[in-house]
């Protein structure tokens, strides 16, 4: 009898072993991971799809920035307004080109298409929209309007109260408030410095306390944006007249003054001066009122020292001259028109 295998019985063993050994180390790693499933069992996946999943969250960033991009640019672009003074061009169509000024109501008058209201637009806005005129009328097929701004009235910036050049001011571009503040000449001597403003189409506004030295403070040089207006009011001024060292208007804007430190700055009292028939003249809802000041009290520190306001008139009257009670207002209003105005800070 012959001992040993052919070729093909030890084939067919070595192909069943290997069987048994894949089947074997497939069973293992089923039981240590019993939940996972099987390659077999995954569905495909395209290699864009799940690098598109991992990189999700960056894309979703992505988007919020460039949406706030475009928020904030929206928030700036320059829209044509009343008064503006516009140039309107046809692409190779010469006779149709126009230059006009937009009206109070916000309209212009092109050839062909009559009035077209053009308030409120950017200029790309109010190009497409002579556009669609032109062509829905067929007038102009496939037309290609420009529209260039010569004259950008509507977004100029208005700057009011004491300076020494208000009006209007051209601003299309980026500008800051002391920008303008300097293009309008500057401050006048009564000026505040509790300046406001107000920006197109808003009634609120903002109120900015600048520094006397514009330089010593840049923080406060806020951004101005086209049709915005700049208000500057009158600095509150007390005046100090009659019998004192120095008649004087006293620029009070950043604090507040009292009798004694009026009258100090004022140069103090003659030795003429009447203490006991001192007067504060100061408007009320019903007119101009009187009150007696007992200044010899404050300074021997027996009364209570009174705080002035905005345009009040402290009156100092001569002693042993004749000026009736009724007869303050009057003098101490003539004697308030020549007195030099001075910038205090307290």
């Amino acid at each position: 009898m012959k001992s040993g295998m052919n070729c093909r019985d030890r084939a067919t063993i070595v192909a069943f072993a290997l069987c048994l050994a894949f089947s074997g180390v497939g069973a293992a790693q089923q039981q240590a991971n019993p939940g996972a499933p099987q390659a077999a069992d995954l569905p495909a996946q395209p290699v864009s799809q799940a690098a598109q999943s991992a990189s999700g969250g960056q894309s979703a960033a992505t988007k919020n920035d460039q949406g706030a991009k475009t928020s904030d640019s929206q928030s700036s672009v320059v829209k044509l307004g009343a008064g503006d003074l516009i140039e309107v061009a046809v692409y190779n169509v010469p006779e149709l080109a126009s230059k006009v000024r937009i009206s109070n109501s916000g309209d212009i008058y092109l050839p062909l298409i009559d009035y077209v209201h053009v308030d409120d637009l950017t200029q790309e806005e109010a190009q497409a929209l002579i556009e669609k005129r032109l062509s829905d009328g067929g007038f102009v097929r496939n037309p290609h309007v420009t529209i260039f701004v010569d004259e950008a009235s509507s977004q100029g910036v208005t700057i009011l109260g004491e300076v020494n050049k208000p009006g209007i001011y051209a601003d299309t571009g980026d500008r800051k408030l002391y920008d303008l503040i300097s293009q309008a000449g500057g401050f006048t001597q009564q000026a505040s410095r509790k300046v406001s403003v107000v920006h197109k189409g808003k009634t609120e506004a903002i109120h900015v306390e600048l520094p006397r030295n514009l330089a010593d403070d840049v923080s406060r040089n806020i951004d101005i944006l086209p049709g915005d207006t700049i208000s500057v009011p009158k600095a509150p001024i007390i005046y100090v007249v009659g019998d004192v060292g120095r008649p004087s208007g006293l620029l009070v804007d950043n604090g507040t003054l009292t009798v004694l430190q009026a009258l100090a700055l004022a140069g103090g009292t003659n030795k003429t001066a009447k203490l006991g028939a001192a007067r504060i003249i100061r408007k009320g809802p019903a007119g101009m009122l009187e009150t007696k000041v007992e200044i010899k009290k404050m300074l021997e520190a027996k009364a209570p020292d009174v705080t002035l306001e905005g345009d009040d008139i402290l009156f100092i009257p001569v002693s042993g001259g004749k000026v009736l009670a009724s007869r303050t207002f009057e003098a101490a209003m003539s004697a308030a028109t020549a007195v030099t105005i001075y910038s205090v800070h307290p």
